[in-house]
């Protein structure tokens, strides 16, 4: 009789130890991330390589980060899950779907998920050209991660080829287009600039835009200035490059392929998101360097990339541990680790400030035009009913590059209809 009993409360004592482990295992807070890519490469491995280190430092928090494609394509699914009632608690996103997160009610603002003293000074303490697509209503939507601006990436053999001092890039306008002739050989050989039209051309010429003094949105989201003179200006110089100066192909020049025509020595110059720095670093055969992009009236670029937000539609526990989660990804470490093995800006200036990221720009200058060009950065343009807006814009762009309509007609028509779908935000 006592035999059974010791083999019941051993049985029973058995029971309970399972039954913990067991709650402990289903205790544990599991996220659910979607992160996206623009530029291509190993990014991916690096992500999982940063959320394994978190795990390891929080083994109380199960991540499962999942590559979601471009930045439209991560949008779309981590808008579909929450649809589906199987939502993710975060993702990194564009930095400019702020508004359409917003206006669906969809993300929480960061104010009110800090709550120590630390957390708050956490918010404040990124650049702030990099909070320009991430603050609104007064209040923190969205938190940095893979933020670029455009560089000027040139081939400094080709410059020597061409009789030019590689150490000068092109500084303004005018250099660019007269560098640019004495860059380009006869059939297409090699041209002296590229600028990508396709995939993200709104973006190109958020630069082109700025150097030439003016906006692409106020910073409410609810108005455009496409037709105003100055942008129209610099569509009309975008087209020039190729249709009067022939520095540039006419037409359109694509996103994707640009960095590999760079690199095959098919163009002397591009312009393209710091994002390509490492890999152009590890792939390049000639001597490069990056710069950053020429003046008209000023220099300028749109800052660009993703954002971390968090989803509404998650536990006061999911929450926490998805800050504490996005509080490690941008630390000054990792997102020195992050900067150095993509090329993206390190997004604070304590950053720039390890040991690791102060050596890496000793020995390799380039790695910081990106930031220093943040002195001369606007926010990407970004306003509510943004996929639609910014279409309106693309295509302008593409119908006076290709020669479809003139670079004012494009645009007019471009802000006219961008009007009628803002009117009733103002």
């Amino acid at each position: 009789m006592i035999g059974i009993l010791k083999k019941s409360a051993l049985a029973l004592a058995l029971a309970v130890g399972v039954g913990g482990l067991a709650f402990s295992a289903q205790a544990k807070t599991e996220l659910t991330m979607y992160y996206p890519v623009a530029v291509g490469g190993s990014l991916t491995k690096i992500v999982d390589g940063l959320v394994a280190g978190f795990m390891k430092q929080n083994p109380d928090i199960k991540v499962n980060a999942i590559y979601a494609g471009n930045y439209n394509d991560a949008r779309i699914k981590a808008l579909a899950a929450l649809k589906s009632g199987h939502p993710a608690q975060l993702s990194v996103m564009f930095s400019i779907d702020i508004y359409e997160l917003i206006e669906q009610g969809a993300i929480v603002a960061f104010d009110d998920i800090v709550e120590t003293a630390d957390e708050k000074a956490w918010l404040n303490s990124f650049y702030p050209a990099l909070m320009g697509n991430g603050r609104t209503q007064g209040k923190t939507w969205g938190i940095p991660f893979q933020r670029s601006t455009i560089v000027m990436y040139y081939n400094k053999d080709a410059f020597r080829d061409a009789g030019l001092d590689p150490e000068k890039p092109p500084a303004t306008w005018q250099e660019l287009t007269e560098m640019g002739k004495k860059l380009t050989k006869a059939g297409g050989e090699r041209w002296g600039v590229m600028i990508p039209s396709t995939g993200y051309p709104y973006w190109m010429f958020g630069a082109l835009t700025m150097q030439n003094g003016e906006v692409l949105m106020n910073g409410a989201g609810n108005e455009t200035y496409y037709d105003k003179p100055g942008v129209v200006a610099a569509l009309q110089y975008w087209r020039d490059l190729g249709a009067k100066h022939g520095v540039m192909p006419q037409g359109t020049i694509e996103w994707g392929t640009l960095r590999q025509n760079f690199l095959e020595g098919k163009t002397a110059i591009m312009w393209h998101s710091t994002g390509n720095l490492t890999v152009v670093k590890k792939n390049a055969k000639f001597d490069f360097g990056v710069a950053m992009l020429p003046a008209s009236v000023r220099r300028g670029t749109p800052t660009g990339g993703g954002n971390f937000y968090i989803f509404k539609d998650t536990t006061a526990e999911e929450k926490k541990a998805a800050l504490k989660l996005i509080r490690f990804m941008t630390s000054p470490e990792s997102s020195a680790e992050w900067s150095m093995k993509t090329g993206y800006i390190g997004i604070s200036p304590a950053a720039y400030e390890t040991a690791a990221l102060k050596k890496y720009v000793a020995g390799f200058p380039p790695a910081a035009v990106a930031r220093d060009q943040l002195e001369f950065a606007t926010a990407e343009l970004s306003t509510y009913q943004t996929g639609r807006v910014r279409k309106l814009l693309d295509d302008a762009i593409q119908a006076a590059l290709t020669g479809a309509k003139t670079p004012e007609a494009a645009l007019k028509a471009a802000q006219a209809q961008a009007d009628r779908l803002l009117s009733g935000y103002r």
